[in-house]
């Protein structure tokens, strides 16, 4: 067989790359370029559509000729555009945006939540695309009256970047699903959901499998497929090697992505506060459904106790004591942004507790590292009581790579802390998902080679509940 090679496009948060896999296993990523973030007013986060599909489009060109192209993209974030000119009618509004809490406070005062959740297994929340969408056609000038001639084109930014590079409006199904405007139940955008954010139905792109021919990207006069079409956190799954029921990873990116899978069927959450999510869908299969929860602040938090003085060197967040802060009772919630799952309170903020005249700044940032340890073990452990999960779990980001960080966080869940010693798991979901897209399924030879972090103390378990009544006391703190 020819050695084909596929180029996953990861076009994330704070930068675009490329990472171009052949069948042999091998990968070598010849470019990675960062973007401005827009911060016009407080808790607004933006970044250029323009500046971005260029760094795209750049990407591509480094990575000489590909088979096919697979594309992740960061999830909730949205774009407006023209569909006749295909220019951006305002700047692209990122996940992490706040500017619609007053809106989807609203929604929750005339009781909208439980119809929006039991359709979309969404919350209300600033994090989903809907609001936002809804943000650009109440307040940019001329959006309602292209609108209403339906020559508005709004969505999350994959359909932007497929639109502009291959002349194809569409998205796929996980995309879709980020947004609460799509019923998971009907796999399909939802006309009472529109009317509840008032967003036109018909401006919203086709939906396609996640593995589909979603038209073709000129490279030098070569056209080449793109095949696959995802949201970066659920690229990473794939690419975990999550199949089975029960299979879970942790993400810890700027905030911390967790997702497990619970198969064809959608889990009842109950009061859960997890969030039933629909991970993939294929060409004649149903779909493959799972467990989805975020906790705001990871990386971010680590960036801002760089920005505070904690620490200067990244080296400085792996050589503390072996006792813990938390047992010296030291501790640190990192609600930076609210709380994300499962209480979705955006009203929380960042606390210390414990703080005395003998707590030391090592101290402080030691707690730091736990707290996000922390609020990601009260999702896993959510998730596993829900829907049991596997004695491991796999991680991938940055703090994956922290050795303090991954024994604590396998000490307060008592399961086993999987790294793959990979660390393109993201783009290697998205190539591979290419792949299966572009007509191959027999398996392919990657390196997986682990590092795994085993409890050592089981008297850990119970931090959880230690620190249920300190994150109760960060809550309603922070006002609009």
């Amino acid at each position: 067989m020819l050695n084909q090679r596929y180029a996953a496009i990861d076009q994330g948060t704070t930068g675009t790359r490329v990472v171009v896999f052949d069948e042999s296993g091998r990968s070598h990523s010849p470019m990675s370029i960062p973007h401005k973030q827009i911060t016009l007013n407080s808790g607004w986060v933006e970044q250029d559509p323009e500046e971005i599909l260029g760094n795209i489009v750049k990407c591509l060109a480094s990575c000489e000729v590909v088979d096919a192209i697979g594309i992740c993209h960061q999830g909730e974030s949205i774009v407006a555009w023209h569909a006749d000119t295909k220019h951006p009618l305002y700047n692209a509004i990122i996940w992490q945006d706040m500017r619609t809490e007053k809106r989807i406070q609203q929604l929750k005062d005339a009781g909208l939540e439980p119809i929006v959740q039991s359709k979309s297994g969404l919350p209300l929340d600033p994090y989903f695309s809907a609001s936002k969408m809804n943000w650009i056609i109440e307040n940019i000038v001329g959006v309602k009256e292209l609108a209403a001639k339906g020559k508005l084109r709004i969505g999350t930014m994959d359909s932007f970047f497929l639109d502009r590079l291959c002349g194809v409006y569409c998205t796929d199904y996980n995309s879709a699903s980020r947004t609460s405007l799509f019923n998971i139940h009907t796999l399909e955008w939802d006309s009472e959901l529109c009317e509840i954010f008032n967003v036109p139905i018909h401006c919203l792109a086709p939906i396609r499998d996640t593995t589909s021919h979603f038209g073709n990207i000129n490279l030098d006069g070569h056209l080449t497929p793109v095949t696959a079409s995802i949201v970066d956190q659920f690229a990473g799954t794939y690419g975990h090697g999550c199949r089975h029921k029960g299979d879970a990873k942790v993400t810890f990116g700027t905030g911390a992505f967790l997702q497990s899978l619970t198969g064809t069927e959608i889990a009842d959450i109950g009061d859960s506060g997890l969030l039933p999510t629909l991970c993939w869908k294929f060409p004649d299969s149903p779909a493959v459904f799972g467990l989805d929860g975020g906790v705001y602040n990871a990386a971010s938090a680590i960036n801002w106790a760089r920005k505070i003085g904690l620490f200067n060197d990244f080296d400085e967040l792996d050589s503390f004591r072996k006792e813990s802060a938390i047992s010296r009772g030291l501790a640190f919630v990192p609600a930076l942004s609210g709380l994300g799952c499962p209480y979705w309170d955006r009203s929380a903020s960042g606390i210390w507790t414990g703080l005395s005249l003998d707590v030391e700044r090592k101290d402080m940032l030691q707690s730091v590292l736990e707290g996000i340890a922390v609020r990601s073990a009260e999702v896993i452990l959510a998730m596993d009581k829900l829907s049991p999960l596997g004695d491991s779990i796999s991680v991938d980001g940055g703090l994956s790579s922290n050795t303090y960080f991954k024994q604590f966080l396998a000490n307060i869940i008592q399961k086993k802390i999987v790294a793959p010693a990979n660390r393109e798991v993201t783009a290697l979901g998205t190539a591979m998902l290419a792949r299966k897209g572009f007509g191959l399924e027999r398996p392919i030879s990657f390196n997986t080679d682990a590092h795994i972090t085993t409890p050592n103390d089981a008297s850990m378990f119970g931090v959880i509940e230690q620190y249920q009544d300190i994150i109760s006391r960060s809550r309603g703190l922070r006002h609009s």
